[in-house]
Order: C-alpha cells, then structure tokens, then sequence
C-alpha cells in the first residue's frame, strides 16, 4: 500500500461558495481534513454565475487563463479564478467561461427547467481542470470526482491523458451521491467527448440508449479505480452495477470524521 501524497479534487460544489448540499459540504470539509493529515490538495469546481465573485474575493489568475477548448467544432476561452477559505488555509480554482458559467443559476434555470447545454458544461469543466492542473505542473496521486457534472474525468484521465506524465500514474476515485439530473443528455454528445485517446468503442455506455444519470455514472465507474457511496441512500441500479464490475468500492460510512477512512481508501488504491 502506497502513502498518497497529494490528492486533488474535482467538486460540482463547494460551500460557502454555493448553499450546502451533500457535495458542498464534502467539497468543503474534505480536502481540510485531509490537509490537516499531512497531505497536499487542489481543489475545483465551475465558477457558475451566481457566485458572487467581490463578496468571496474570486480574482483571475491571468498565467492560467487564455487557452481555448474545442467543443463540437466550436472554441471556448478558458478562465481560471481564485479564492481562499481562510479558515481552512484552502485555495479553490474556479473554472470559468462566458458562454457556460455566466447565466445565475447553476444545473437549472429560475423554473427548475434543466440546461440543454449540460452535456457541454461537464465537457469543459473536466478537461479545464486538466489542462490547468497541467500549468500548474502538479501531479496528483489521487483524483476524488464529487458529484456527475466530474463524471467525465475518469474517462479523460485513463483514455486521453493516460500519457501524460501529470496524470499517467493517477488514480481516480468516484463519490455516489443522491444528485440524479432528470434530462438526459443530447443525441451527439458522445461524438462531442472524442479526443486523441478516446474512441467510440471506449463509450458502451453512451450508444444506442438515452444519456441519462446511470448512463454517466456506469462510465465513470467503468474508468475509476475505487467507487464511494458518500450518502446513505443512492441510485441502486448503479450500486449493482460497481459489485458486477467488481471494483474497489467504500460504502457509507456513518461516523462524522469519516476522512479517515477515505484517506485509507485513497492509499489501497495508489
């Protein structure tokens, strides 16, 4: 069993920057508790627009920002912002762009109407932080995926940058939670996750059948290293799923300090 010494996190949410919900306050509370034993983390999450950026003294970190991804044939500037909790001694990195984060909700509109463009937002949020923890030349032990707007992460780590030295060596961990989104995914979302590394073949789950929450979730899991259920009670088709693929697998733990166990996870794994 190897120590693991530097995790990063990918969080779809992160209190006090968004209200609390199970993922903020894991988000918040973990990558503290794991700091506070000895370890090195990052932090992530989309920088959605009702964020309010004076308030939490957000500011851009212009030697991280001004690359362009490409989704569906279309360029979209990449913006990296900055905040610290200072309670915490933690740094959050706030991926940002106009075109995604900007609208002052965060999954859904003012009517509960979900996003047409989710599919897109999860494709620029993940590969993002992959291209920025790439510039900050820091190369994780452990990559921990809280909530499925990450669920593209293991994917992009295993398949389109299992070749690079930041990431060849990584392990992903994947957090279940109770956060199932109800649209699912437009029809051309799989061709719109093709990268050098990625082929068809390497999306089973994504063909011929809706693009759905279990859909997603099956494909992170199929790239991960070790699955956590982070809440008590969640999507029971994907709990079957994770004992029939026989994968690494922390059900809930009950205890509040709960950080110790994940840490133990973390290392049977790297």
């Amino acid at each position: 069993m190897k120590k693991t010494n530097k995790v990063l996190y990918i969080s779809q949410e992160i209190f006090p920057y968004l209200p609390e919900s199970s993922i903020a306050n894991m988000g918040r509370y973990l990558p503290q508790a794991v700091q506070d034993r000895g370890r090195e983390t990052r932090t992530f999450m989309p920088k959605f627009g009702l964020i309010n950026e004076r308030r939490n003294q957000l500011h851009e970190v212009i030697r991280l920002s001004g690359m362009n991804l490409i989704i569906d044939d279309t360029d979209h500037p990449l913006i990296i912002k900055v905040a610290s909790i200072q309670a915490a001694r933690l740094q959050v990195y706030f991926i940002d762009n106009d075109d995604f984060f900007q609208r002052k909700h965060t999954i859904s509109d003012e009517n509960g109407e979900e996003f047409e463009d989710n599919d897109e937002r999860t494709i620029f949020f993940v590969r993002g932080v992959m291209e920025t923890v790439k510039k900050l030349r820091w190369t994780p032990d452990v990559i921990h995926c809280l909530g499925w707007m990450t669920a593209l992460a293991p994917l992009y780590i295993k398949k389109a940058y299992n070749q690079d030295p930041f990431f060849k060596n990584s392990k992903v961990i994947y957090s279940l939670f109770a956060d199932d989104f109800k649209n699912p995914f437009r029809d051309l979302f799989a061709d719109k996750l093709l990268l050098e590394g990625i082929e068809k073949k390497d999306l089973e789950h994504l063909q011929g059948s809706e693009i759905d929450y279990v859909a997603l979730s099956k494909l992170a899991i199929d790239y991960s290293d070790g699955i956590i259920q982070s809440v008590p009670e969640t999507n029971t088709e994907i709990l079957k799923y994770i004992k029939e693929k026989g994968k690494k697998f922390l059900p809930y733990k009950h205890d509040e300090d709960y950080a110790d166990d994940y840490v133990r996870f973390y290392d049977s794994v790297s």
